[in-house]
């Protein structure tokens, strides 16, 4: 089955795409529709509340990191068994990096390739007729892309939406929905962009309060009108990285909670069972594994606790004598000997790489990556290139004495140098793999 899909997209970041796409999932998710939500681009916290407002595992559709063949599969998986598919996009709709057609990572790749109507985000604050000159932009500046519909975000008052309205009216784009300024809707940040997920309490009431909201101001039967099925080309399906063993040691808790879905979907239709553990229940990875992955998440919010769990850090050192371990980001973390956290306290932490790691002072490191692996580790072949991404605050600051795992470099090819680290089984380095190139 083949649902109908759509693009929430923005004019820039800020603009309110989350918000109405959080409004929109938990508003049709209480029609009883069954609905299937993805992000563009790496991000990885705004699919968690995807999953929250609709029950169902969200999936990340990046242009730029991942091939076209394997693009066209997480699309057409996802839309099938669903009701409805609502793609919310990344910064504005045009935004993307490098010059290769089609893999700039930008939310308009998707719309041109899978033939999904827009529903373009405005943030009218501080304009009124202007807002018009804007969206006729959009509307005009890619033929491939189609602005099927406009909302209007941060209303002030009936007379700004009826100046705004006016304008728009001669474009003959549609406005689905007219959102006035309410700030008591926005979700709280923190350094790695929203709050996750499970730490919000009240995250039900929230989302209902959104689902209140879209009812309110968004015409619901208007936006599923529009909505189109993918047009998916025909490709045979890639996975999005080779398979480190049939039997997966994944660390899953409040200290490690980011995973691509995709790569565990990729893990599982190769026929490999993931085996979740938790480190800050002091676990271990589980002895008939093959392979230990530690992923990305805020070990420095739990530093202490895992400086504490000696059983986890006996096992892991046990596993890595003979098998694979596999640190990105946090993991990467937690594999060097020391953690400095935000307070500037060290924490001891598993010590089987040699580096240590501060948020003392932190720095932003934001960005597309190119690794090129020189060893063979749980991310491929000596020599293979992964397409991934790398956001964090965190800073080396004792390098240790292993061999690094990979050369660096930008979205544009531009050389970073070399990062990471590999001592006998262990590797990791801060990139998160998407893809291999």
């Amino acid at each position: 089955m083949r649902v109908p899909g759509l693009i929430v997209a923005a004019h820039k970041s800020g603009a309110g795409k989350t918000t109405v796409t959080l409004a929109l999932l938990a508003a049709l998710r209480r029609r009883g529709l069954a609905v299937q939500a993805a992000k563009v681009g790496p991000d990885y916290i705004d699919p968690a509340f995807h999953q929250a407002a609709t029950g169902r595992p969200s999936v990340n559709l990046d242009s730029w990191a991942m091939p076209h063949t394997l693009l066209d599969g997480l699309v057409k998986d996802a839309a099938q068994a669903a009701d409805a598919l609502v793609v919310e996009g990344v910064m504005g709709l045009f935004d993307g990096i490098g010059h290769e057609p089609g893999r700039t990572g930008a939310t308009a790749d998707l719309a041109a390739r899978f033939h999904l109507p827009v529903v373009l985000v405005i943030d009218v604050s501080g304009q009124s007729q202007s807002a018009a000159a804007l969206l006729r932009g959009f509307a005009t500046h890619d033929p491939r892309v189609r602005i099927a519909g406009v909302i209007l975000n941060r209303v002030g008052s009936e007379r700004h939406r009826r100046l705004v309205a006016s304008a728009i009216e001669g474009l003959q784009i549609p406005i689905l929905g007219v959102l006035p300024r309410e700030e008591s809707i926005a979700l709280p940040e923190r350094h790695l962009g929203l709050v996750q997920a499970g730490e919000h309490g009240d995250l039900d009431a929230r989302l209902a309060s959104l689902a209140d909201l879209a009812t309110r101001h968004i015409d619901l039967d208007a936006i599923l009108s529009l909505a189109m099925p993918p047009y998916v080309p025909a490709a045979s399906p890639k996975s999005a990285l080779p398979l480190p063993g049939m039997r997966i040691a994944l660390a899953q808790d409040a200290a490690f909670t980011f995973v691509y879905p995709h790569l565990v979907q990729g893990w599982r239709a190769q026929g490999a069972e993931v085996v979740r553990f938790s480190p800050l229940a002091d676990e271990g990875p589980d002895s008939s594994c093959d392979a230990c992955w530690l992923p990305g998440g805020y070990p420095e919010l739990h530093a202490g606790a895992l400086a504490a769990a000696s059983n986890f850090k006996a096992r892991l050192a046990a596993f890595a004598q003979t098998r694979p371990v596999h640190g990105e980001c946090g993991g990467y973390m937690v594999l060097g000997e020391g953690l400095v956290d935000a307070q500037g306290t060290r924490h001891t932490m598993t010590g089987l790489l040699g580096h240590a790691t501060s948020f003392a002072e932190p720095k932003l490191h934001l960005g597309y990556r190119q690794a090129r692996l020189l060893a063979y580790c749980a991310l491929g072949a000596q020599d293979s290139t992964v397409r991934g991404h790398e956001f964090h605050y965190a800073r080396v600051i004792e390098t240790g004495n292993d061999a690094p795992l990979a050369e660096i470099a930008d979205g544009e090819g531009n050389a970073l140098g070399l990062q990471g680290a590999r001592r006998g089984h262990v590797t990791g380095m801060f990139f998160h793999a998407i893809a291999s190139a």
